[in-house]
């Protein structure tokens, strides 16, 4: 079995390097970001509480902090050197936007339960684990709250999936698989990327 502590120390190792020239290249293929939030914003009531899981550089906390600017938003991230560079993004929101630099591995509502919380490209980078964190968003939901999720869902090229394993991501179609299990679906709509070579996942769902 795979150890999950080894996949954190793995990815930590990754993005100490890829944090300096994340935002100047995922825009090529990480579709769908701003499309999943005005998706999620189309189906619920004002948010008081956001939480993103596995915030990166902060695009998707400024994104938020905008589209909802009576929230209070929680960036949580593995990666140090990439909340670093989230955190000069979002320092003009001042106190309403918070970074939390831990691996999400218990659920980290305390002064409340979120309204919102967002998955971006992350989930297909946990492995193992990617199930458990969504069982673990089931305790951080509030009862009407939603879960938000945009990512990589699978390929039907073999080299470029094992391409994509030396980049620690797993696209066998398993989280909508997951969610299935897991959630109620309000949307969920799968497109195709860079003339079909792999296609992503857009999902919305509930308890």
């Amino acid at each position: 079995m795979s150890n999950p502590s080894l996949n954190r120390d793995s990815l930590t190792a990754y993005y100490r390097w890829h944090a300096w020239i994340y935002d100047i290249t995922r825009w090529t293929f990480l579709f769908g970001r701003r499309e999943i939030i005005r998706q999620a914003a189309c189906r619920m009531a004002r948010p008081a509480r956001i939480l993103e899981i596995g915030c990166g550089t902060g695009s998707n906390l400024v994104e938020l902090a905008e589209r909802f600017p009576a929230a209070s938003v929680t960036g949580l991230d593995l990666s140090k050197d990439m909340l670093d560079r989230a955190r000069a993004k979002v320092e003009r929101f001042g106190s309403r936007v918070v970074l939390l630099h831990r691996p999400y591995d218990a659920p980290v509502a305390n002064g409340g339960k979120f309204d919102l919380i967002v998955l971006s490209y992350a989930l297909s980078m946990i492995n193992p684990g990617y199930d458990e964190v969504l069982r673990m968003c089931q305790a951080d939901l509030s009862a009407t709250g939603v879960i938000a999720i945009v990512d990589f869902h699978q390929s039907r090229s073999a080299w470029f999936r094992r391409w994509m394993g030396v980049n620690h991501v797993r696209m066998e179609g398993q989280i909508l698989a997951e969610l299935d299990n897991s959630y109620e679906h309000l949307f969920s709509r799968v497109h195709p990327g860079c003339g079909y070579l792999w296609h992503y996942l857009l999902y919305i769902g509930k308890k």
